[in-house]
């Protein structure tokens, strides 16, 4: 399949607002199988299509959900699948007032001459996935970079910032949204300027090579991390990472950008709703902020859940109240 769709770049542009609405955020649900199955397990539920599957249409199918999600992250496989009803996870998605979005990253591997970094792949042959992707509803599709502070380097950086350019430009070509996620990690022992450092380097990579792309900005959404020290060093207070985050995106995020959505990074709930409260009430900012979450969402829901069907309701009430807290961080 090598259809290029025609682009109509105000309507990225309208997907990607509406994508970061204050008081609604990105549901990630886009674990690979392997993972998915991995964490269905750790609850004693067997893992199988199906099972990935029924947790995936509990997540999409939560009363309430889309007044607090504006789109959700699935992987391949759930893009591809149906709900118990029959209707395929986008269709069902777009009836239910929410965007579906599509992961089309294929992993990271070592990065020849990085030094231990890592570079995310899946370029090769992606227009021709992602016009599958845009013929079947996809709105927005997510490309993920990792980022350790211990091995970050300008060429793993410009390397990174390369691959994410190129797919977002293929992203503009068939009519989907890009979301950029240059993830510095929050493992190790470093301290809050450590991951400052890090994040700028990250951050002003990845503009430079959309601009060398021609990438337009007002259609692309960036996913990053909040600045905060590793989870093995003293723990910062949510203004205090939320005063550090801001510093580096003002200093690194063009203004002529949709809106930003934060990722979890693992932190809990509580902790990274905090962060993004702070982070709201600075105000003075070019672009909208709101959450891209997964495992902050949807761990309590999975374990609520258990793999029962008499625990759905109470599987997605536990979903939605998690996703309030994180829109209200918001508003």
């Amino acid at each position: 399949m090598t259809t290029t769709l025609r682009t109509d770049l105000p309507t990225l542009a309208d997907t990607a607002r509406r994508m970061t609405d204050a008081g609604r955020g990105i549901l990630a649900a886009d674990e690979s199988i392997k993972t998915m199955s991995s964490r269905l397990e750790e609850e004693g539920i067997p893992s199988s299509p199906t099972a990935r599957r029924d947790y995936r249409e509990l997540l999409i199918t939560a009363d309430g959900l889309s007044d607090r999600v504006s789109g959700v992250i699935w992987c391949d496989e759930t893009f591809g699948q149906e709900l118990a009803d029959g209707r395929p996870f986008p269709q069902a998605a777009r009836e239910l007032g929410i965007l579906p979005g599509i992961k089309v990253d294929t992993g990271t591997s070592k990065l020849p001459g990085g030094g231990g970094a890592l570079v995310t792949e899946g370029l090769d042959g992606l227009g021709d996935r992602l016009a599958s992707y845009a013929e079947r509803g996809a709105a927005f599709a997510k490309w993920r970079a990792v980022f350790d502070v211990a091995t970050i380097t300008p060429y793993s950086a410009r390397a990174n910032g390369h691959a994410l350019a190129r797919y977002a430009a293929l992203c503009q070509q068939h009519g989907i949204v890009p979301i950029v996620e240059p993830e510095v990690l929050c493992t190790g022992d470093h301290d809050l300027g450590a991951s400052a450092q890090a994040s700028n380097l990250a951050l002003r990579a990845l503009f430079d090579e959309l601009a060398q792309a021609g990438v337009d900005l007002s259609g692309v959404v960036l996913k990053p991390n909040f600045v905060t020290p590793g989870l093995d060093a003293p723990a910062a207070t949510a203004r205090t990472i939320a005063a550090a985050t801001f510093g580096v995106l003002s200093e690194t995020v063009p203004e002529a950008l949709a809106g930003i959505a934060f990722l979890s990074g693992g932190q809990p709930t509580g902790h990274v709703c905090e962060s993004l409260r702070e982070l709201h009430r600075l105000g003075d900012r070019a672009w909208p902020v709101t959450f891209s979450f997964g495992r902050a969402l949807v761990s309590d829901a999975l374990s609520t859940w258990g793999g029962e069907a008499r625990n759905v309701p109470k599987a997605q009430q536990v979903l939605v109240d998690n996703c309030r807290r994180a829109g209200q961080a918001t508003r």
